[in-house]
């Protein structure tokens, strides 16, 4: 799966609705992993990490309803983003996590390290909305697929183990690891078109 779908725009309205707990529930078990491991990631311990993700959400509840698609501002996960990356910039310059600048050329360093540092930070939010929705999905798709045909595609496209020894340990036709694999990656697809 190459890439994880935008966030459906019927969630993004639900999500105006501050009492629609299965909307915030749902974006909730998406977004909140993923903020948390990108915090993580970036440094920030536990505690930290946690309460970034409060206060992510805290700033979606009280500005999604004003979010309004349009192509110049990006995707709704690029919104997500950007308010993710001010929280962690905010909460590092806080006086305690302050660096204070000198004037000398350690500042020039340290500003083209903050603009590297933002560079990853976007990359790393994109491979964790993609690993958060493969999860998802995989969750849902492995419910639907018999034992066999699941242990035969997360062998063989997952674990990396060759279909001649995943077909051995299975018990299985080589072809029928082949048909397994393209089912079941087949429905992961479908699976994260309708996350």
């Amino acid at each position: 799966m190459s890439s994880f779908p935008d966030t459906r725009a019927s969630l993004i309205v639900r999500l105006a609705d501050a009492q629609n707990a299965q909307a915030w529930d749902e974006f909730a078990r998406l977004y909140q992993p993923v903020v948390y491991r990108l915090a993580l990631r970036r440094g920030f311990q536990h505690a930290d990490a946690e309460e970034l993700v409060q206060e992510v959400m805290l700033a979606v509840a009280r500005a999604v309803e004003g979010w309004v698609p349009d192509q110049d501002r990006g995707r709704f996960r690029d919104w997500l983003h950007r308010i993710a990356r001010n929280l962690m910039i905010n909460f590092l310059t806080r006086r305690k996590h302050q660096v204070w600048g000198t004037g000398k050329s350690d500042m020039q360093q340290m500003l083209e390290a903050k603009s590297e540092a933002e560079s990853a930070i976007t990359q790393m939010f994109e491979i964790e909305i993609r690993r958060e929705g493969f999860r998802w999905a995989a969750k849902q798709v492995q419910k639907e697929v018999k034992q066999s045909t699941w242990q035969a595609f997360w062998m063989s496209a997952i674990d990396d183990v060759p279909v001649t020894e995943v077909a051995r340990q299975l018990g299985m036709s080589v072809g029928s690891v082949y048909i397994a694999r393209s089912r079941v990656m087949a429905r992961l697809r479908e699976a994260a078109k309708g996350s």
